[in-house]
C-alpha cells in the first residue's frame, strides 16, 4: 500500500504564456520546434493581445488550490507548453518524495493530441514515482452537473434578455481530421459530454446543436462543423440568437476569451445574429468535487491493493 503522506495528484493543463511576447517561443514549443508561417505566428500574437492575458494558469493554480483542500492531498500542477513545465513539476514531486501520483488531464475527453501527448510527457521523465493516469472523465456526473448548473443559470438568463428560446451549440476544441480516422475517441466523447449535459438541464434534441471549433491554421483538415457554419444554420432557421457553452474547456482562456467573446461575437454580428456564452467552469464548487470524486476512487484503488 502506497503511503498517505507519499501520495499526490498530479493536474496537466495545455499551458499559455503570460504575455503577447512570448507567444513565438510558445508556439515553438506547441509544435515541438516546427517552425509556422509568420503570418500566423503574428495572427495568434494579435489574437493574443486583444484578450490581454490568459488566465488558465491562474484557474489551474486556483483548481489546484480547492482540489487540495477537498482531497485533502499535496496536488501539483504541471503545464505541457509553458511554465510549471511538466518536467520541473515532476522533479519537484521527486525532491518532494511523492511516490504516487494520480494524474488527471484538465481535458476530459480523451484524444491522442492532448492526454496522449501529456501522458507521454510523463512517461518520458523517467521519474520514481507509479502515475495513475485517468484517461477521461467526459462522462463523470459531477463534471455533467457543473456543465449543467452553468447551463441552465446563463441559458435562461439569455432566453429572458432575447425574448425566445435561444439554440444551445455545444462546442469542444477541434483536432486535425487524421485523429479521428485513427481510432481516437476524442470526437464521441465530446458529442457524448454534450448530450449528457442537455439531458441533465432539459433540453430536448431540437435545442442543442454540436460544433468544433479553434481549428488549427497551419493546414490540413480539421473537424467540424464549424461554429461558424453552425450559427449560419441556425440564422437559416429563423433563430435570431444563438446561445454558446463550450464543454471541452474547464476554465476561461484565449479560446474563450478571443475565439468565443471575440470572434464568434463579431462574425454573429455581422450575420445579424446575437450571441450569448454560458459562463466557464473556473472555480466552479461543483468541477472541484468531481475532481475530488476521481482522486478519492483512485486512492481507494491504490489502498486496496
Amino acid at each position: 500500500m502506497v503511503s498517505a503522506q507519499k501520495t499526490a495528484v498530479l493536474l496537466l493543463a495545455h499551458g499559455s504564456p503570460e504575455s503577447a511576447e512570448e507567444m513565438p517561443e510558445y508556439l515553438s514549443r506547441v509544435t515541438s520546434g516546427r517552425p509556422l508561417p509568420p503570418q500566423v505566428i503574428n495572427e495568434i500574437t494579435h489574437r493574443y493581445s486583444l484578450v490581454g492575458f490568459s488566465p488558465l494558469t491562474c484557474w489551474t493554480m486556483q483548481q489546484a488550490k480547492q482540489l487540495a483542500d477537498s482531497a485533502n492531498c499535496p496536488v501539483y500542477v504541471g503545464m505541457r507548453n509553458w511554465k510549471p513545465y511538466i518536467a520541473d513539476t515532476v522533479r519537484k514531486m521527486v525532491e518532494d518524495g511523492i511516490q504516487h501520483a494520480v494524474v488527471i488531464c484538465l481535458a476530459p475527453q480523451n484524444s491522442r493530441t492532448s492526454v496522449g501527448l501529456y501522458r507521454r510527457a510523463i512517461e518520458s521523465q523517467g521519474a520514481p514515482i507509479t502515475f495513475d493516469f485517468v484517461e477521461s472523465w467526459h462522462d463523470h456526473p459531477l463534471l455533467i452537473e457543473a456543465f449543467s448548473e452553468s447551463l441552465q443559470r446563463d441559458w435562461r438568463r439569455a432566453c429572458t434578455e432575447a425574448g425566445s428560446k435561444l439554440p444551445v451549440i455545444f462546442t469542444a476544441h477541434s483536432v486535425p481530421e487524421r485523429t479521428i480516422t485513427d481510432g481516437d475517441p476524442y470526437q464521441a466523447q465530446a458529442h457524448e459530454t454534450a448530450e449528457l449535459v442537455a439531458r441533465s438541464a432539459g433540453l430536448s434534441n431540437d435545442d442543442w446543436t454540436f460544433a468544433f471549433q479553434s481549428q488549427g491554421m497551419s493546414g490540413g483538415a480539421w473537424i467540424g462543423p464549424t461554429v461558424e457554419e453552425t450559427i449560419i444554420a441556425l440564422k437559416e432557421k429563423g433563430h435570431a440568437g444563438v446561445f454558446v457553452q463550450p464543454i471541452g474547456f474547464l476554465c476561461d482562456h484565449v479560446e474563450v476569451l478571443y475565439d468565443i467573446d471575440i470572434q464568434f461575437k463579431q462574425f454573429a454580428e455581422k450575420e445579424k445574429i446575437r450571441l450569448w456564452r454560458a459562463a466557464s467552469l473556473n472555480d466552479s464548487p461543483k468541477l472541484t468535487a468531481a475532481l475530488a470524486s476521481i482522486v478519492q476512487s483512485r486512492m481507494k484503488a491504490v489502498a486496496a491493493s
